[in-house]
């Protein structure tokens, strides 16, 4: 039997729960106001939260970069591949985040897979989050670590964990436990308990690693936010900075372990000098234009008053002081296939909002993830939730959540 035979029954199979997923074709700048598909409309499904994407400072930064760099890096940055570029931005994120160091990643997964396998190994446990990022997930199976999955954001079920492992004992691997959390959901939009879990981890002498990939630049500065400072902590730069690529932050030996040890970071071509470029320059903008998270409250508090006030399904836990912070307000659905109706009317009407199906949620939690951005217009705001209103009207509530 083919390859072709063997995978086209899986396709159909996904194509009948309505978990086949499509690409969308955009044209232009990835902004607000886009052209998916040739047709205009408004995004409510990004992760550029303060807007920085289709900036034209960020583009001018990298263009720059472009003429007295290059298009591309040439090599690892062990090699020949690491730019001054990528030098300054190191410096620039470890200041802002408080941290004596930082090391500039391809991508968010490639920092989470890099750490875990050079830290962890078959003698080493992970006790992580049920609800942590796929990369967090792989990157604990990849090192072959043992994987203890905690009930989300449970701090008795952590605490029962950390009891349960030695932490001192012998491995091969410079670390015998880690414990790895989101710092935002992404799905959910809610927050862990950081600095709750950094006090039961100094009770154990394990360390802990936060991926702040969802808070980074939307919350308050990581250095006030996730202050323990031995703590490893890990952002993207292609979310709220609109940017690409990701990086790693502490110690001055961590970094140099990873630099020896980090296999996704010693062997990746190092990014294009042009997009470090960029990165720099929406830090520069983040730090510049405090207005930018400002917008960002006021654009999230007037989603979720309105949801509220027209009964529309946000998921569990949405409406509490956590997730008034965070730009994710998923709305549950329950049904895969109800999902994709309510997604496709919406978009008939102008509004990209994405749903999010199983694999990515589990079975029975379908939802439209709606994401706010800085950019976004109170007029707009009010306008998707008319339509939400009407796609949800006599759509019935998802038990399973």
């Amino acid at each position: 039997m083919s390859l072709d035979a063997r995978l086209q029954p899986r396709l159909d199979e996904l194509a009948a729960q309505n978990l086949y997923r499509r690409r969308r074709v955009i044209q232009g700048s990835h902004g607000v106001l886009i052209q998916v598909d040739g047709r205009r409309c408004i995004n409510f499904c990004s992760n550029d939260y303060l807007g920085l994407a289709p900036d034209p400072r960020l583009a001018s930064a990298a263009q720059a970069a472009a003429r007295n760099c290059g298009s591309g890096s040439g090599a690892a940055a062990l090699v020949s591949g690491y730019n001054r570029e990528h030098q300054q931005l190191e410096e620039a994120l470890a200041e802002y985040v408080g941290r004596p160091r930082a090391l500039l990643f391809s991508s968010g997964w490639a920092a989470n897979l890099g750490v875990m396998r050079a830290l962890l190994d078959r003698d080493a446990t992970l006790i992580a989050d049920e609800l942590n990022h796929a990369s967090l997930i792989d990157g604990g199976r990849l090192a072959g670590a043992r994987y203890l999955r905690i009930k989300h954001s449970s701090l008795e079920a952590y605490a029962a964990a950390l009891a349960s492992i030695d932490a001192g004992g012998a491995s091969k691997a410079p670390l015998k436990a880690l414990v790895a959390t989101d710092s935002v959901f992404s799905m959910d939009g809610d927050l862990a308990p950081v600095a709750e879990l950094h006090a039961l981890c100094q009770q154990h002498a394990v360390p802990l690693m936060v991926d702040d990939a969802h808070g980074f630049g939307v919350l308050p500065a990581p250095a006030a936010r996730i202050a323990a400072q031995d703590s490893i902590y890990v952002a993207t730069l292609g979310k709220a900075l609109g940017a690409s690529g990701a990086f790693v932050a502490g110690s001055e030996a961590l970094i140099e372990y990873l630099i020896q040890r980090g296999r996704t970071w010693v062997f990746s071509t190092a990014p294009p000098p042009a997009l470090a470029a960029a990165a720099r320059a929406a830090l520069q903008i983040l730090i510049d234009e405090p207005q930018l998270q400002q917008r960002l409250q006021r654009n999230i508090r007037q989603f979720r008053a309105g949801a509220l006030q027209l009964g529309l399904p946000l998921a569990p836990g949405v409406g509490t002081s956590e997730t008034t912070k965070t730009p994710i307000q998923p709305l549950m659905v329950g049904d895969a296939a109800a999902a994709v109706r309510i997604s496709e009317a919406l978009m008939q009407a102008g509004y990209w909002v994405a749903a999010i199906r199983p694999p990515t949620v589990p079975r029975g939690t379908s939802r439209l993830r709606i994401t706010l951005s800085a950019a976004h217009s109170a007029a707009q705001i009010e306008a998707l939730l008319g339509e939400l209103a009407t796609a949800f009207a006599g759509q019935p509530r998802a038990d399973a959540c």
